[in-house]
């Protein structure tokens, strides 16, 4: 089993335990996250939706991200990986929403924002909002597992913090 599998099997154990929803927001990871916990059996009683925001305009459109944000700071940033996640959680039912927006690559990068170089944001019901900036290095591919396996660590300690 792999790490994410292990992650994805962790979250999906913690949340049935509590009672908890999930609602995903993934742009450089494409829908992975959500895939990783709808691999496994359950996952229906734990994940209440996912949105692959790849574009700007989606960004916009389903999670409600600012266009001046967008402007501003751009995709790959703080300010858009927080208003994802609190999207994510305002346009759903879940509890707990994570965020990811990042540069994958092998292109895109800049020196500001480099290739690998990866935003995400956690939004649990009651509570602010918060953001980690992650640097991957490797592939394409290992920089969008490394952001999932980090997406589902995020997920698995603050569902941990919830009492039952």
């Amino acid at each position: 089993m792999s790490d994410v599998e292990m992650l994805a099997k962790r979250v999906l154990q913690a949340c049935e335990e509590r009672g908890l929803k999930l609602a995903t927001a993934e742009s450089c990871t494409g829908g992975m996250i959500a895939a990783a916990i709808t691999d496994l059996a359950g996952a229906s009683n734990v994940l209440e939706r996912g949105f692959v925001t790849y574009s700007n305009e989606a960004k916009v459109e389903m999670l409600g991200v600012s266009p001046q944000t967008l402007g501003t700071r751009g995709a790959v940033s703080e300010e858009t990986a927080l208003e994802m996640a609190a999207g994510a959680l305002a346009h759903s039912r879940a509890d707990i929403a994570v965020s990811v927006t990042g540069v994958a690559g092998p292109g895109g990068g800049t020196a500001e924002k480099p290739v690998g170089l990866v935003w995400f944001g956690l939004a649990v019901k009651g509570k602010e909002p918060r953001a980690q900036k992650r640097l991957f290095t490797g592939t394409r591919g290992q920089v969008r597992s490394e952001s999932v396996a980090t997406a589902l660590s995020l997920m698995l300690e603050v569902s941990q913090e919830r009492a039952p």
